[in-house]
Order: C-alpha cells, then structure tokens, then sequence
C-alpha cells in the first residue's frame, strides 16, 4: 500500500483555482481574464462559469502545447496579450497561472516584466498576475489570491482621504451586489466593490454583442481605495498569504475588519454595526423595517423548521455563513463539508454557531462528495444545502436540495439568487421554508392542499 498522502477524487466538492481568479478579473471594468495554459482550461471554466451565470464569458489563453511544455511558455503569454489588446481594447489584462505552467516553472512576473519593456511603445493595458495551480487550492482560493493581487498591484499610491468604504464581499450574486450597493448608498457613502460582477454577469439583452461587457469596479475606484475610511473583507475562511483587505492596511494605513458573509441576523446585524462605525451613520430606518420583517417570518416560520437535519456543503465561506443562518432558525446542521482545506474552518463554524448549539456541526475538510455521501448514509438528513452538484445524493436519498453558492447549473437564475442582509436572508428563508413544504406536500398521500 502507498504512504502516499494524496488520494484520488471521486467527485469534487470544489472548483479549480483559476476558474475562480478569471471570475474575479471579470468584475473589473473593461477586464479579460487570460489564462497562461493550455486552450482546455479556458474552455472548461467558461463552460461552468456560463452555466451559472447564463451570459458570455470570454477567457484568454496562451494555448500552450507539446513544444511550449517543454521550452517554456512565454513566447506564447507574450502573443496572447498582444492579441487580446488588439482584438478587446482591454484596459485590464488578468493573467492566472495553470497547472501546466506552475509546473513547467515559468516564471510570470519576469515574462511580463520583459513584455512591458519590449512593447513600452504601445498604450499597454494594466496587466495584474496571480499564481493560481489548481493542485493547490479551490476556487474561491483562486477568487481571493485574485482580489488580493488586484489591490496589491493596481493601488500603488496613497489617495487623497475620502468618505468611501471599501467591501471585498467574496462570490455572492450579482443580485447580492447589487442589493449591497443600494445599502452603501443608503449610508451615504462612495463604495468600492471588489471585484463587482453585478452588471458583467448579469446584462441585460442588447442588440449588438459587446466583447468586453459594461460594468465593473473601474479603475480610478480601485485606486481610490487606499484614501477610504475603512475595509470590510467578508469571509472568515479567507486564507491567502495576505488578502486585499490587509494588504490595503498594511501599506497604507486604511483599517480592515473581516466579517463572516452576512446571512442571518446575527451576521447581518454585525455588518450594520460595522458600517455604522466606519460611516458614523445610523442604519437607515428601512433596514431595521427590513430586520423586523425577517424577525416576523422567523416566528411565522419557525413550525415547518424546527429540528431538522441539514447537511450543508460547498464554498468554505458560504458553508459558514449557512451553517449561521440554519442554526438561529431552529434547523440543526449536522454535517458541514468542503472540499478546501483551511485551517479555520472548525473554529469558524465553532464561532458562529455559539450559543444557539450546544456543539457545532461536524466539519469535514478537503472531501469530495463520495466521502459525503459515505457519512451521510448514517446521518439521516432532512434537508441538503448546498450547490448543484450535490443534486445526486438528494435524490438517492429522497431529500430536498436546498441550492446556494456556486455553481447552480439544474435550476434557472442562480445569478438572481439573493442571500446576503436581511433582505436577501428574506428571500433565503422564504425558499427553504418552500423548499420544505414542498416535499411534505409530494410525499402526503392526500396532498395538502393547506399547510
């Protein structure tokens, strides 16, 4: 037997980590994620991405073949921007790394150093790297590592003070953003989304196709961010070497705090407190009408709820922030699986579920979903929460699925999906309480036709 600690994937419960970093790259303003690999790649992430999304998405590539494995890859890095400038216009070119070229050891930072230097007599775009071999990490690995070298490469100097507020929220829906900016305004302050997909990957229909779609966080926002008053990075599973956030803070002395993403009340009440004291500002009146609305449907809804079973997977932070949202509505998780492997996970789940369990759920780190599925014969849940690729198991086992987070490929408008403040906890609860009416309804033999 090998004493090999790697093990083969039956079925991941993860995405690879430059699919993740083209996303992010796609939520800046006249952006092309590129990625340096081979053509396949590329078109794998813009299969899933598109799914989900249910709009284009253009990604770069270097296509690297046989010959360039071997003499290195950055002949072809180097005609693929050029391409991409001449063909896009981009302003913003967002180059990942694959496993093939992480593994061939080119050296990124020293081709595109080179590349600015031959080409300085063209109007050259930004051009932001990130390492990102998806042997190891996950995607939302590869979101972050991207967000943080956007902020690491595009502010390189301090701006002038001003009553803005930065938010790096992680991979919400478009729908969340855009529910998010109408809060940022409502406090009245300027905001720097990053990265913001909100209009990117969810445009509306226009007569001509547009090769780099409207939308997303501009530059002169992005370097505005080191005047800002204050950071919020939302994520407590965030494990870059720096996120965008600290780095913002460490060079230029603009403070960052790190929330869990705010689902549920007790999460969404610490992001208000948050703004309230970046802002000085008191929350707006039509929230705390939002919360008190939530508050009632809690009670309303507390009946159908109360003591079930969940299991929940996916994207560590979002795992988290469900696991927060079902422990204060009376739904008790049970299990909770992501195919990443932070160091935090346990105590984050530990954390948010204090004082409403009396043990936190049991977490399982860096599985697919045949080690779920191995465990979750013997849990006997009601309930499953999680993304598409759980639908499977659902049906083996005859529960509801639950669909949040990344990818929903089986169900349409998952870009439209809010789950983030009280309003989009509104319309989370309102759907899993659906969720579970509908099943008690299909499996009565009389039906129900009053619950």
């Amino acid at each position: 037997m090998s004493d090999s600690p790697y093990v083969s994937t039956t079925n991941a419960c993860k995405l690879c980590t430059p699919l993740g970093a083209s996303l992010a790259f796609r939520g800046i303003e006249g952006a092309i994620p590129f990625l340096h690999g081979s053509q396949g790649c590329a078109t794998y992430m813009r299969r899933y991405i598109i799914s989900h999304f249910r709009e284009p998405m253009d990604i770069a590539s270097s296509a690297l073949g046989e010959k360039q494995a071997v003499f290195g890859g950055g002949p072809n890095l180097k005609k693929g921007i050029l391409n991409v400038m001449s063909k896009y216009g981009a302003s913003v070119v967002g180059v990942a790394t694959t496993c093939l070229t992480e593994t061939i050891g080119d050296d990124v930072p020293r081709l595109l150093a080179e590349f600015r230097k031959e080409f300085a007599d063209l109007p050259l775009p930004e051009i932001v790297h990130v390492s990102t071999p998806s042997y190891s990490g996950t995607h939302m690995e590869g979101w972050h590592a991207a967000v943080a070298a956007l902020a690491g490469q595009l502010v390189t100097e301090k701006a002038a003070p001003e009553r803005r507020v930065n938010l790096m929220p992680g991979l919400v829906s478009p729908a969340d953003l855009r529910h998010l900016k109408d809060i940022l305004a409502d406090f009245g302050v300027a905001a720097t989304i990053l990265p913001d997909i909100s209009d990117s990957m969810d445009r509306p229909a226009l007569l001509d196709y547009e090769k780099l779609p409207a939308g997303g966080t501009t530059l002169a926002d992005i370097r505005a961010m080191s005047g800002a008053l204050g950071s919020i990075e939302w994520g407590r599973a965030v494990h870059v070497v720096e996120s965008a956030g600290a780095n913002l803070e460490r060079r230029f002395s603009v403070p960052n705090q790190s929330l869990g993403i705010p689902v549920g009340i007790r999460e969404t009440d610490a992001f208000f407190a948050a703004l309230e004291a970046l802002t000085g500002t008191s929350t707006p009146q039509k929230y705390l009408e939002e919360r008190g609305r939530l508050v009632d449907a809690y009670v309303d809804g507390h009946k159908y709820v109360a003591g079930k079973r969940a299991i929940v997977y996916g994207e560590e932070d979002m795992v988290i922030a469900m696991v927060a949202f079902l422990a204060e509505i009376g739904v008790k998780p049970i299990l909770a699986a992501t195919g990443s492997t932070c160091k935090n996970f346990k105590s984050a789940l530990a954390e948010v579920t204090a004082g409403l369990l009396p043990e936190p759920p049991e977490a399982r780190l860096g599985v697919d979903f045949h080690d779920i599925a191995e465990q979750a014969a013997d849990l006997a849940p009601d309930l499953l929460v999680g993304h598409s690729k759980g639908y499977t198991y659902a049906k083996a086992w005859d529960v509801p699925l639950l669909r949040v987070g990344f990818p929903i490929h089986d169900r349409f408008g998952g870009q439209r999906m809010r789950h983030v403040a009280y309003g989009g906890t509104q319309d989370l609860f309102d759907r899993l309480v659906n969720t579970i009416l509908e099943r008690k309804q299909e499996a009565s033999a009389i039906g129900y036709g009053y619950l």
